[in-house]
């Protein structure tokens, strides 16, 4: 099977694989080779696939969707991280959402200061 993984600005992978295994909401599935046309809604979780030499390798994935139609398996993330084994894709992980956190709360602090001067002016408008 042919398997992408598209987030928003890269294709994280576009490779041949023998096996996928995903989880959606009802739990975790694997599709082989010549399983049927499948299309899910993927939960955040580990996504793995294994390759043509037998190894196993793992992808953090954000909430996305999954659709294999023939050998094309093509599943589309927001967010997804790409790691050889769960150790180290763990501590990745965990990096990349205190980038996130820290950018998040940059972001909320500059929409307060935006708020508040757009507060100043309605009030500065209305006494005017």
């Amino acid at each position: 099977m042919q398997l992408k993984i598209l987030i928003p600005t890269e294709v994280l992978v576009d490779r041949e694989v023998t096996k996928v295994i995903a989880e959606a909401e009802n739990g975790h599935f694997c599709l082989l080779p010549h399983h049927i046309d499948f299309v899910a809604a993927l939960v955040p979780g580990i996504l793995s696939f294994t390759i043509e030499t037998g190894e196993e390798i793992f992808v953090a994935v954000d909430e996305g969707i999954l659709v294999k139609c023939n050998r094309e398996v093509l599943v589309s993330a927001r967010n997804a991280i790409k790691g050889k084994d769960l150790e180290t894709l763990k501590e990745t992980v965990a990096q990349q959402y205190q980038i996130l956190d820290e950018k998040e709360k940059l972001t909320r602090s500059a929409l307060a200061q935006f708020e508040a001067s757009m507060m100043r002016h309605f009030k500065e408008l209305g006494n005017g």
